[in-house]
C-alpha cells in the first residue's frame, strides 16, 4: 500500500482552551510540516490531550485558530466537525469492535466511504500485510494479544489515508516489552506512509523513538520544541532538563573570572554564560553520564577534579547509578558502566567536562 497524496500542513496559532477560571491550553503556537511526526510530551494536566482533542475537532478553542493546509478548521466561532476533517485518531483503548474480525475492523472506514468490494478487499489485504497481520485477518479481537490489537487500530486508522494521524497515548495499556516493540512499529509505519502525525504521550522514551520533533508542554504552554537529540543535550529550562531524562542541576554564581558552585568552582571561560549579570545566580544542567568517577586523583592541571564521598549506589544491569556527596554536602547523580564498581563510603575523584554543562534560562 502506498500513499500518493501530499502530506498536510497543520498550524496552531495562539490556541487557547479555558474551562471557567482554569486555562488548559494557553496561547499555544505549533507548526507541523507536511509528513512530520511531532509528539506532545508532558506530565498529566499539561494540556497535551486537550490540544489533540482540539486538533481532532472534539473541543472548541476558547481563542486562536487551527488551520489545515491554510484553511481554518477550528476557531472560537466555528469548528469543522471531526468527520469532515479527513483525520484518523487512535485512542488508549484501541476502540476496535469485538464482534468484527480483524479484516472487518480494518475495512469499516473504507465501507463508510462507499468503496467497491474489490477495492476494499485489496486495501485491507495490503495494509494487513504492512502491519504484519495478514495471517490473522479472520480472527476476532479476543483472540489477539494487546500488541496485535494495537496493530489493528493502526491499520484501521491508516488504511483510509488520513490527512493527519492523531494518537492519544496509544501504548499506555501495553506492558513494558510490548510498548518498546510498538514504538518502533509506529515509527516504521510513519516512515512507510509519511502521514502528518501528532502523538500525545507522557513517556519520554516513546517520544524520543518515534518523533521528528518533540514539544515539551507544561501548564498549557510549550516550553521547548526540538529534535530529540537537541532536546536532550540542549534543554533550555529547568523543567525540560528535569523532565527529559535524569539530570543534575548546579546552582552557581560568578565571582571574578570563576563561577562558584556548592563545593567547587570552575573558570568562567570554560562555561557558556548563563542568564543574568556578572554576579547574578546561574543554573547549569549536567547529565549523570557526563560525570566520571575514579580512585586516582586527576592531573593537577585539570580544572574539574573534585574529591567526593560515595553516598549511595544502585545496580540497574546496564549501568550503575552512584550518588556522591560534594565537600559542602551537595549531591550529584552519576551513571557508570557495570565494570566501574565502587563501594558506599569510598573517597573518590569526580571529573566533569564543562562542555557538557548547559546553562538554563529558568
Amino acid at each position: 500500500m502506498t500513499v500518493a497524496a501530499v502530506p498536510s500542513h497543520l498550524s496552531l496559532s495562539a490556541l487557547s482552551c479555558r474551562y471557567g477560571a482554569f486555562t488548559a491550553v494557553d496561547a499555544l503556537d505549533l507548526d507541523v510540516k507536511g509528513g512530520e511526526f511531532i509528539s506532545l510530551l508532558g506530565p498529566s494536566g499539561c494540556g497535551k490531550t486537550t490540544t489533540l482533542r482540539m486538533i481532532a475537532g472534539f473541543v472548541r478553542p476558547t481563542s486562536g485558530t487551527i488551520r489545515l493546509d491554510g484553511r481554518v478548521i477550528s476557531s472560537s466561532e466555528a469548528v469543522l466537525p471531526p468527520e469532515r476533517r479527513g483525520m484518523s485518531m487512535i485512542f488508549q483503548s484501541y476502540a476496535i469492535w469485538p464482534n468484527m474480525t480483524v479484516a472487518e475492523n480494518v475495512a469499516f472506514g473504507l465501507k463508510l466511504r462507499r468503496l467497491n468490494r474489490e477495492e476494499v478487499a485489496r486495501k485491507v489485504a495490503a495494509i494487513l500485510d504492512t502491519v504484519r497481520l495478514g495471517a490473522l485477518a479472520d480472527r476476532y479481537p479476543a483472540e489477539l494479544s494487546g500488541g496485535q490489537q494495537q496493530r489493528v487500530a493502526l491499520a484501521r486508522a491508516i488504511v483510509i489515508e488520513p490527512r493527519v494521524l492523531l494518537l492519544d497515548e496509544p501504548l499506555s495499556n501495553l506492558d513494558a516489552n510490548l510498548r518498546e516493540e510498538m514504538r518502533h512499529e509506529i515509527r516504521r509505519l510513519h516512515d512507510a506512509f509519511g502521514f502528518t502525525t501528532v502523538y500525545v504521550t507522557h513517556d519520554q522514551g516513546e517520544a524520543m523513538v518515534t518523533s521528528d520533533r518533540i514539544a515539551v508542554m507544561n501548564q498549557g504552554r510549550i516550553e521547548q520544541i526540538d529534535a530529540p537529540y537537541t532536546l536532550y543535550t540542549r534543554p533550555r529550562s529547568r523543567f525540560v532538563a528535569g523532565f527529559i531524562g535524569r539530570t543534575n542541576l548546579l546552582e552557581g554564581r560568578r565571582t571574578g573570572d570563576r563561577i562558584a558552585f556548592e563545593g567547587f568552582d570552575l573558570p568562567a571561560d570554560l562555561l557558556e554564560p548563563g542568564a543574568g549579570g556578572a554576579s547574578a545566580p546561574v543554573t547549569y544542567a549536567v547529565r549523570p553520564q557526563s560525570l566520571t568517577l575514579s580512585r586516582a586523583a586527576p592531573d593537577a592541571a585539570a580544572p574539574t577534579g573534585i574529591e567526593v564521598s560515595l553516598a549511595e549506589r544502585a545496580f540497574l544491569g546496564e549501568t550503575w547509578t552512584y550518588v556522591v556527596s560534594l565537600p559542602r554536602g551537595a549531591r550529584l547523580s552519576i551513571s557508570a558502566a557495570p565494570s566501574e564498581i565502587f563501594e558506599v563510603g569510598d573517597r573518590l575523584w569526580l571529573t566533569l567536562d564543562p562542555r557538557h554543562m548547559v546553562p538554563l534560562s529558568g
